[in-house]
């Protein structure tokens, strides 16, 4: 029978357990993924594809339109079609938006287990959106005596995701990045900047930088003085070097090499994605990707049969 998973699974996930999943997964061998578009004046229909042997395959389906916010629908939806491994029968549809949230939030806590001192407690969130809030949530769960700050570019914003945490977690919202950058030591990215708003010369020794935001080849949300002062890491070479600003531009402007990005997360059975001291400043770019979307998905699956 095929499940059809929408947001109440959300009760029965933990996000540990999904980046353990996900860790998994990077030991499978590499995945397949392929994008597709259609587009009716400003209004798209995006897919992307994923199979993974030993895992399975799954389309993402998603409808981008713009009108919706004014009729009071989300711009945003779409659904996950998951496939099994050995026969490509349908196992279940889950809901997009379950998927994209655990999925993006996950695809960063693996990176900060992996790259953040352990001993963290001070983290500091650029944004106040979703992805903003699904951060809180998800980095508590791995630092869990850590205090937030929350900077954004309206301070209302700000404010209002602080107040919207009161009792719940220790989020207060900050006006002065500078100061907050160089007092935190995990930072988040979570903005739609098309230009940087994240100064190297802010960054202490021995911070994690997790840069999610940026997603096109125009968009950056750290200065190259961040690329040059950090360990550089990205979810996958493939979805994120030649495709998104935040290293497309100084790749092309010589202010980096490839070489220059140490791993990647089919790396972490090797080892090689990890710290390498206390002092040195950690940066992983969070591009997303079908795999993830996949892998997200199958342990949603796992975790609703298990509930």
């Amino acid at each position: 029978m095929t499940q059809i998973i929408g947001p109440e699974a959300e009760a029965h996930l933990d996000w540990i357990a999904l980046t353990d999943a996900l860790a998994a997964g990077h030991a499978l061998p590499r995945a397949e993924v392929a994008d597709t578009f259609l587009y009716r004046g400003k209004d798209t229909l995006l897919t992307r594809s994923a199979w993974i042997d030993g895992l399975g395959l799954a389309i993402k389906g998603a409808t981008v339109m713009p009108g919706n916010p004014g009729a009071g629908i989300p711009m945003v939806n779409g659904a996950v079609n998951l496939f099994d491994d050995a026969h490509g029968r349908l196992e279940a549809i889950v809901d997009f938006h379950l998927v994209t949230k655990w999925k993006t939030a996950g695809d960063s806590l693996l990176a900060a287990r992996r790259l953040a001192r352990p001993d963290s407690r001070r983290i500091l969130i650029v944004g106040a959106g979703n992805v903003a809030r699904s951060m809180i949530e998800a980095y508590g769960a791995a630092f869990p005596e850590a205090r937030f700050e929350v900077w954004n570019r309206t301070a209302t914003a700000a404010d209002a995701l602080a107040e919207a945490f009161a009792g719940i977690a220790p989020v207060t919202a900050v006006t002065d990045l500078p100061e907050a950058v160089a007092r935190a030591e995990i930072i988040a990215t979570t903005t739609m900047a098309t230009t940087p708003v994240i100064n190297g010369d802010w960054l202490s020794p021995g911070t994690h930088l997790d840069l999610i935001g940026a997603y096109r080849p125009d968009m950056r949300e750290a200065d190259d003085a961040v690329l040059r002062r950090a360990r550089i890491f990205v979810d996958a070479r493939a979805t994120t070097m030649g495709h998104i600003g935040e290293l497309k531009q100084p790749l092309a402007e010589g202010v980096i090499t490839p070489a220059d990005v140490i791993a990647d997360f089919y790396d972490l059975p090797a080892g090689t994605y990890a710290r390498g001291s206390e002092d040195e400043i950690t940066l992983s770019k969070n591009g997303g990707g079908a795999h993830l979307d996949l892998m997200t998905a199958k342990y949603i699956l796992a975790a609703w049969q298990g509930r």
